[in-house]
């Protein structure tokens, strides 16, 4: 049995602005404890329906029935919003701040300098400059360096390629296993 033979196209038209301003109501009802969104409340009941429809057909009331199904599913969502925790809460350790990761993070950019500053004087200077701390702009770096902003991009890229293929000279490859 599909959805239509058990609900009209008709029906489920006919039920969609009882569904929508009874969901909307439920949810702007700040009284009644924790929010709730209303498309949540709308998808709940449509949902509730399909079950409906295929275990037993339309309701006989559908309008009190969307109503009761409305308000039961508000209730549900409050009681679950009032169990949930958010993760704030939980205590929970930053990996980024955890002494060993700051130690590795520390060495690996003391070697992408060192690796920078290998680097012949143009490349070299231009990429000292965009790893600078106060993390400068493109025009404040043509302006530091005399060289016009527009050219800064594909200079940037063949310095990047350079010292990729420097760094990937000095890094000793696993040889495969097996």
């Amino acid at each position: 049995m599909t959805l239509l033979a058990a609900a009209p196209a008709s029906v489920v038209h006919a039920l969609h602005p009882l569904v929508s301003a009874e969901a909307t109501a439920e949810a702007s009802d700040a009284a009644a404890g924790a929010a709730v969104e209303p498309a949540d409340l709308e998808q709940a009941v449509w949902l509730r329906l399909l079950e409906l429809l295929a275990d037993q057909g339309l309701p006989a009331d559908p309008a009190r029935w969307v109503r009761d199904t409305v308000r039961a599913e508000a209730r549900r969502a409050r009681r679950a919003a009032r169990r949930e925790r958010p993760y704030a809460d939980e205590a929970t350790a930053d990996p980024a701040g955890c002494p060993e990761r700051s130690a590795v993070g520390a060495d690996e950019r003391r070697a992408l300098h060192a690796a920078v500053e290998r680097l012949s004087g143009r490349c070299a200077r231009l990429l000292a400059e965009m790893l600078a701390p106060g993390d400068p702009t493109y025009r404040e770096i043509a302006g530091k360096l005399g060289m016009s902003q527009g050219s800064l991009g594909p200079i940037r890229s063949r310095c990047l390629g350079c010292l990729r293929r420097m760094l990937a000279a000095e890094v000793v490859v696993p040889e495969a296993r097996g």
